[in-house]
Parts: structure tokens; sequence; C-alpha cells
């Protein structure tokens, strides 16, 4: 069982997300008002509170959605899951579609730390049930991929 720490969001591509507390996720799509939402298998993406948590500890200073992460949730390894992973949150289920993703070394956090954990430990994931998810609520896997 995971808990959701942040729902972030970005009107502009190449920017980093803020944080907004909550979201509403729709069907086949994303997050409502995200630039990268979309009729595409990368609609949401969902990064770890302990690996954010393990990189700050390097010296990182990173706010929520400084990745580029939607959805931030503690308690749940996403890249240790297969591709085809199904969570639940709420009336919310995302199925994760791909793990990690290349990373422009021209990004703020490559230059400031010579790393950056997206690549590695960022997962995507498409909407099969749409709804609200915010900040607190609980997140469960309820089915694992192959």
């Amino acid at each position: 069982m995971g808990k959701v720490i942040a729902v972030c969001r970005s009107d502009i591509k190449g920017i980093q997300k803020k944080d907004q507390g909550e979201g509403l996720f729709l069907e086949e799509f994303g997050l409502e008002n995200d630039a990268h939402a979309g009729k595409w298998h990368r609609q949401v993406s969902l990064l770890s509170y302990d690996k954010i948590e393990a990189f700050r500890a390097r010296g990182a200073k990173v706010d929520h959605g400084a990745f580029g992460e939607n959805l931030v949730v503690e308690g749940i390894d996403f890249s240790s899951l297969p591709i085809g992973t199904r969570f639940k949150c709420n009336d919310v289920i995302l199925e994760m579609t791909q793990i990690g993703k290349e990373c422009h070394h021209g990004c703020a956090i490559y230059q400031q730390m010579g790393d950056c954990i997206m690549p590695r430990e960022g997962v995507f994931a498409r909407v099969i049930h749409g709804g609200r998810i915010k900040a607190g609520d609980e997140m469960e896997i309820i089915s694992q991929g192959e």
C-alpha cells in the first residue's frame, strides 16, 4: 500500500511540474491540464517518494515535480514492478506502460548533480479508469504485469 504525497502538473512541456495537491485523471488521456496528457502510452508519470528522498540525501535540492513526475507516492517501489502492473487510487486505475526514459543531459538536475533518477526510477502509465486523486490518498497494487 502506498500513500500519495504530491500531485504535480505543468501547462508546458520541458519545465518542472508544480505540486497542485490534487488532480482529475481522465480516462485514456492523463492528468487534466497537464502538458504530457494525451492519447499515448505515457499519460501519467510516477516516482517513488523514497527514491526522491535518497536523491535529496545526496545533496539535491529538488521539489516535488522537479523530475517531471505527476504523482509522488510513498511506499511503492515502482521501478521494481513489471510493465502491465495496475494501481488503484480511489476510482482511478493506472496501468504501468514504461519504466524510465531517456534523460536529456542538459536538464537542471543533471547539471547540478551529474545524475538524474527519472531514467532509472520513473515509470509511466495510462489511465484505465478516471477520477480524482489528492495528496494523502492511498494507492494499492491491484495486479502485477508479466
